[in-house]
């Protein structure tokens, strides 16, 4: 999240084109979040000042985007670690793609730039000049040179009659009241009033603005889901209608929306609206076909395979881990297509490893890194393994505390479980058995190596991973702690063969 560093070094940004005799506002999500009270994770500038401008203007720039308009403005101290975008007013030409704008206008006013934009709560702009009733002495120096002369005073939106609010240290505001934020608003769009009536929508014409830039529909299920809002019913219905045009969208990109929705807190009401916009099944038709696939009730009492689901997605808490998340979706992904209906009980005959291969398909579709998909698909693969933990060997107990991050594998089977029957034994089980051993001996030091099973007579081969494996299990049960006890065991479970000799 952006601090108040990020947002005085924006504020210095506005002060230095305004006094150039440049318009220059907070544009865009940082102010619809203070508005919500909530700490923005960047603070971004429009202005009618041009790139070559801004360039000119600041000592650290970077024009990555300056054929589109924006600037990237950095603080004069190298270990700042941010950036503010700096964008010219501007209105985009046609986008051919489906993605971006083949080019862009540069326009002198705020209002066209802003009917651009995706979506009314995100098409406010700031003058957060007028916002801090008391600028002297505000913070530290981040950079910029302070302006020596005033802005001239914005069309501002009514504030509200909302009661006196702060919206806290954090936004950077130093404790100014919402009111005084939402008097500092231009508002060309409506958005102050969706806002206050928790609607997402789309600017202008909804089809247009999807057609434009098809990953909007998938922003939109997403800030709907992250701020418990509705979707307008037009916007609603422009993305039901233009849905299939997802695919023209990158799959790493599409795999970003969805990855946030999962981990921002609000992961059932995404996955619903998913649904109910029918982008679930352009994005994801594994998941959208365990709607309807009947459980056995006596171990899932919640109803079918996807209110199972969606009762785990409930569970994932915001800022998660992203594995676990697309774990938690996907861990019965392979209930569809394996649902039979036998002489006692539903049954779903090879789920697991049917899960397994679409799981990894679906990584693979969406280009996730190996590593990330090797845990996705473990967690996959070993979401059933808790009910047989108190019927493990030791070894096998052991062994099974050893996969990768398997904090995470606890978390699922208890969401699993929490999702369903309510039954936690197996879990409460495995977590008292996981705190009560130290990490060697979970993991002990191996008693043997391959060196002295050649040092005793045994040529290197394939038997070798046999060997070792025997004597670790006879460790891991407690059966031997010694290198002569496992060298011992392997003697006696594999012989020496003909022309084999036992080395004293």
């Amino acid at each position: 999240m952006a601090g108040t560093g990020q947002f005085e070094a924006a504020l210095r940004i506005v002060e230095a084109l305004r006094a150039r005799g440049y318009e220059a506002y907070l544009a865009g999500g940082c102010v619809r979040d203070l508005l919500l009270g909530r700490e923005p994770a960047d603070y971004d500038v429009a202005t009618s000042a041009t790139p070559d401008v801004v360039l000119e203007m600041f000592p650290r720039t970077f024009a990555v985007g300056a054929h589109f308009g924006v600037v990237l403005v950095a603080p004069e101290d190298e270990d700042a670690g941010f950036v503010t975008e700096v964008a010219t007013f501007r209105s985009d030409l046609k986008y051919s793609d489906g993605r971006h704008p083949d080019g862009v206008r540069y326009t002198k006013t705020a209002e066209e730039d802003v009917k651009r934009r995706d979506f009314t709560i995100n098409g406010l702009l700031l003058d957060p000049l007028l916002a801090i009733p008391q600028k002297a002495d505000r913070a530290p120096d981040t950079g910029f040179e302070k302006a020596t002369t005033g802005p001239s005073t914005p069309v501002a939106a009514a504030p509200s009659a909302q009661d006196d609010k702060s919206v806290g240290e954090g936004a950077g505001l130093r404790g100014a009241a919402l009111d005084d934020v939402r008097g500092a608003v231009l508002d060309y769009v409506d958005g102050l009033a969706d806002i206050d009536a928790g609607i997402v929508r789309a600017i202008g014409r909804a089809e247009q603005r999807f057609q434009e830039d098809h990953l909007r529909m998938l922003r939109g299920v997403r800030f709907a889901a992250r701020f418990g809002f509705e979707l307008e019913a037009e916007t609603k219905r422009a993305i039901q209608t233009l849905a299939s045009r997802i695919h023209v969208v990158s799959r790493e990109r599409v795999r970003d929306e969805l990855t946030k929705m999962l981990t921002e807190g609000h992961a059932r009401r995404a996955f619903e609206l998913l649904d109910e916009t029918g982008l679930l099944n352009e994005v994801l038709p594994e998941v959208a076909r365990m709607k309807g696939v009947e459980q056995p009730p006596q171990f899932h009492p919640e109803g079918d395979v996807w209110v199972h689901t969606l009762m785990l997605l409930e569970q994932l808490e915001p800022g998660g881990s992203e594995t676990l998340a697309w774990g938690a979706l996907l861990h019965d992904v392979g209930k569809p297509p394996t649902f039979k209906r036998g002489p006692d009980r539903i049954r779903f005959d090879g789920h697991v490893a049917i899960g397994v291969a679409m799981g990894a398909e679906i990584c693979r579709r969406f280009r996730f890194s190996n590593e990330e998909t090797r845990q996705v698909v473990a967690l996959i693969e070993n979401h059933m393994r808790f009910m047989d933990a108190q019927r493990m060997k030791q070894s096998t107990l052991k062994r099974f505390f050893r996969l990768e991050r398997f904090e995470e594998h606890l978390a699922l089977h208890k969401m699993d479980c929490l999702a369903g029957s309510g039954y936690l034994e197996h879990w409460e089980f495995v977590r008292e058995r996981l705190s009560s051993m130290p990490e060697e001996v979970v993991r002990p030091k191996p008693l043997i190596s391959g060196r002295e099973l050649i040092a005793v007579g045994y040529p290197p081969g394939e038997r070798f991973r046999e060997m070792l494996r025997a004597a670790e299990d006879a460790q891991l049960e407690g059966t031997i702690a010694t290198t002569e006890e496992a060298i011992k065991l392997v003697r006696e479970r594999f012989p020496l063969g003909n022309g084999e000799r036992v080395k004293e």
